[in-house]
């Protein structure tokens, strides 16, 4: 059909932005980002109060945290020695949360 191809055509998002969501997705793809993600999602946390949460290192941690900075999903703040991370925007909140509900569908 034509004119829906025209349709899509016009609205289709480009390479550029296609790849930003593909690299949050990516992201979001490692079970531990994941965790980390639903614990943000609950409250502002420190390094060592994620590790401890997490049961892994504080280095581990921030391993993880670097890549979901750089990809917009979580922001740092330091408090004196401390870094508190929480989730960037509402959004990142709305990802998880619809994601959660829909793989806890049951299958149909």
């Amino acid at each position: 059909d034509p004119d829906k191809i025209r349709l899509i055509d016009e609205h289709l998002i480009g390479s550029d932005l296609a790849g930003r969501i593909a690299g949050s997705f990516w992201a979001l793809s490692d079970p531990t980002r994941i965790r980390i993600i639903h614990a943000l999602s609950l409250a502002e946390l420190c390094n060592c109060d994620l590790a401890s949460i997490l049961g892994v290192t504080e280095s581990a941690v921030s391993h993880q945290m670097r890549d979901l900075r750089l990809m917009k999903l979580v922001s740092a703040e330091r408090r004196g020695r401390m870094v508190y991370y929480r989730l960037t925007d509402s959004h990142v909140r709305h990802i998880f949360e619809d994601t959660l509900k829909h793989v806890q569908e049951p299958a149909g």
